[in-house]
């Protein structure tokens, strides 16, 4: 990959940022920008005349098709295309959301241009990016070979609910269990993933395909 310039394109619905951004990624030996699109739709005409991308900088809000449904689109019909969502939003709904599309990574558009291409080198290369925004802490159990940790039925029914929108009092009825016994399955989970986020237990979830999408 060193020798070799990676193939993105851009889709963002701000055309000065989108422009601006495509300039700046440019200027990088590495990056060859392929295409810009404003929306998921407007994606799906482009990609298909550029067989060659390899990566695509996807931002949520946008109007037609968000990058949600972008996303989705992509890995159902160009499943070798990667992903990374570049954002404004930096709640867990949206990065869940992303992540469970088909995302392999989730950066903020604030982030500096240094930072967007380590996270494309290691997308590409990796098929998956982390950084604290999703959790730090994550990267050490994904890059452990060792023993993998056993869940019980009910911590995995647990974190199958973690990746959808209900509260953990809401995941208690549901479960049928008091908020307290939630509260020891989620920090159960937590001491055998060596993490302390929501986000984090979802993405090992999705990454060790113990959650349903």
């Amino acid at each position: 990959m060193q020798n070799q310039s990676i193939s993105i394109a851009i889709v963002d619905d701000h055309t000065l940022f989108r422009s601006g951004l495509a300039s700046l990624l440019s200027e990088f030996d590495e990056i060859e920008v392929m295409f810009e699109a404003m929306n998921g739709i407007d994606l799906q005409t482009k990609i298909n005349q550029h067989a060659e991308v390899q990566l695509i900088l996807m931002d949520i809000n946008m109007p037609v098709m968000d990058g949600f449904a972008a996303t989705k689109w992509v890995k159902a019909n160009h499943p070798n295309v990667h992903v990374l969502a570049l954002s404004m939003l930096e709640d867990e709904k949206a990065i869940i959301g992303m992540l469970k599309a088909g995302a392999g990574g989730y950066m903020l558009k604030e982030a500096t241009p240094s930072d967007l291409l380590t996270a494309i080198k290691v997308i590409v290369n990796k098929g998956f990016y982390i950084n604290e925004l999703v959790s730090g802490r994550l990267l050490v159990a994904l890059k452990d070979n060792g023993i993998k940790p056993t869940f019980s039925d009910r911590e995995l029914t647990f974190l199958q609910h973690c990746s959808t929108e209900l509260t953990y009092k809401e995941i208690a009825d549901l479960m049928n269990v008091s908020p307290r016994t939630v509260d020891n399955y989620r920090e159960s989970l937590f001491a055998k993933l060596n993490m302390k986020s929501r986000t984090g237990l979802v993405v090992y979830g999705i990454k060790n395909n113990l959650i349903n999408i």
